[in-house]
């Protein structure tokens, strides 16, 4: 009886595609529209930061929320707190920006859109990158985007103050059209804190068994429909905290005046 050899295994290689895409439709058009779009938010807040025209009772501007150091109007203080004391003289939209701006920093879906607008890694489904190589968020400084949950937590707080800020503005000036931009604002921030995947999953996301813990499980379904929408409040908020702030600075300089300002 004749013995037989298998056959060798066919080796297929992938496809030698020249070009950097075989795609024919505007690929680029998200990118380039996402690259614009957050470089006018980074633009803008370092111009906020520099302007020293931020409130303007009962308004104060949100990038300059919460107001730490002596050179603060009295009415822009928080409860009236000044820990920073006079020997801080730096703008003080400093001492926070940290907190928010790390939270949307490492924030998960800001992540993909600055890696794909800025850093074109990549910029689109199916379009070759430039980079040779791929190390993930193993090593200095992306690994650091590992701390998103504690940004979490501070943007959690900063939230609070700008609600805070605009129910103040409500009680004082309930028919003033700032007042409303400011708590449109705040809801649109804390709608996309809570959006967030951490507090997703911080609120019931390492649970085994739902109906021992019916509480967090609401939660958790309130959290899960706002997830659904992350992307959208990230963007609304972004654009709402930025008018907020330049229309409290607007009226602050006396460029916005009228009677329901």
């Amino acid at each position: 009886m004749t013995q037989t050899t298998p056959e060798a295994p066919v080796r297929r290689q992938r496809a030698q595609v020249k070009v950097r895409t075989l795609r024919t439709d505007r690929w680029w058009l998200a990118p380039l529209v996402t690259f614009l779009g957050l470089s006018s938010f980074l633009v803008y807040g370092v111009w906020a930061i520099i302007d020293n025209t931020y409130f303007v009772d009962p308004y104060i501007a949100p990038f300059a929320s919460p107001c730490l150091a002596s050179s603060c109007p009295e009415g822009a203080r928080l409860f009236g707190w000044a820990p920073f004391g006079d020997w801080y003289t730096l703008p003080p939209g400093l001492l926070i920006l940290g907190l928010p701006g790390g939270f949307r920093l490492t924030c998960y879906y800001y992540r993909k859109s600055y890696y794909r607008s800025f850093w074109l890694s990549p910029p689109a489904c199916a379009v070759q990158e430039p980079h040779g190589k791929y190390t993930g968020e193993r090593r200095f400084p992306l690994i650091l985007q590992n701390i998103h949950r504690y940004f979490f937590y501070a943007a959690i707080l900063i939230g609070l103050v700008l609600a805070y800020d605009a129910v103040l503005a409500l009680i004082h000036k309930p028919q003033g059209l700032g007042t409303w931009i400011l708590v449109i604002n705040a809801v649109l921030i804390n709608m996309y804190t809570l959006s967030c995947h951490s507090c997703r999953h911080i609120t019931a996301g390492r649970l085994n068994h739902f109906s021992r813990h019916p509480l967090r499980y609401r939660a958790w379904t309130f959290v899960s429909k706002l997830n659904a929408k992350h992307q959208q409040l990230a963007w609304a908020s972004m654009f709402s905290v930025m008018i907020a702030d330049f229309y409290v600075r607007m009226v602050a300089k006396g460029i916005i005046a009228f009677p329901f300002a």
